[in-house]
């Protein structure tokens, strides 16, 4: 079993089980954030629950560590694929039957590991470490995130933009990561390849639209 891990089909298969289970934690993160486009009860309610709900609080260090492995593993991989191939492939080729996502995942990965990390300095630390005001959201009170949130999208335009460059790299990240997880975990017949690659775009389109979405309403708003 140790072999395995160690093997390239072991490093593929962590790294889609890790990626699996981000992409199941994306769903869940923009259905909360769609929440501030309805108003600042329902994010603020919502908000409150995943910060304080005993099951998201054991699931947040998973998360933070899923994060580590799958950026580690997909490291090596691009590292150990590019030691193993001194030559590169011809342009024509290469261009000829992959697509610009799958060709820079490890590129794509890295702007996006740039964006979360500017982007929980601005939300995550501040609702760990800062000080937020009380508001009452449905007879509770509650942290005013929505506040928060509203404040950098509104104040900041540089944070609407690098927020929507985020969601579009996502997008072309989950184009491809999507259904090369799903085959590495032995769903690879030419069958399931195209279901799963509609599926994927499908999966992309939403996450990137969704998650560019937010900004852009209040931008809108705030107009």
């Amino acid at each position: 079993m140790s072999h395995f891990f160690t093997s390239s089909v072991g490093k593929k298969f962590i790294l889609s089980i890790t990626g699996i289970f981000l992409m199941l934690f994306l769903i869940v993160h923009l259905s909360v954030n769609s929440l501030l486009m309805v108003g600042s009860d329902a994010f603020n309610s919502a908000a409150h629950f995943m910060t304080t709900n005993t099951v998201v609080q054991i699931l947040e260090p998973i998360l933070a560590l899923g994060f580590l492995v799958h950026i580690i593993f997909s490291a090596y991989i691009t590292w150990q694929n590019q030691r193993l191939r001194p030559v590169r492939y011809k342009r024509i080729n290469r261009w000829g039957s992959t697509t610009w996502p799958s060709r820079n995942m490890f590129i794509l990965g890295g702007l996006i590991l740039i964006f979360l990390v500017i982007h929980l300095s601005n939300f995550w630390w501040q609702v760990k470490f800062g000080e937020l005001d009380q508001v009452e959201a449905h007879g509770a009170m509650v942290h005013d995130l929505y506040a928060l949130v509203a404040s950098l999208f509104i104040e900041k335009w540089w944070y609407d933009v690098l927020y929507i460059l985020g969601a579009l790299f996502l997008g072309l990240h989950l184009s491809h990561g999507f259904w090369a997880a799903f085959q590495s975990l032995g769903w690879s017949n030419d069958l399931w390849r195209r279901r799963l690659k509609r599926v994927a775009y499908a999966f992309a389109v939403i996450m990137g639209v969704g998650f560019a979405s937010i900004p852009v309403y209040f931008l809108v708003t705030a107009a």
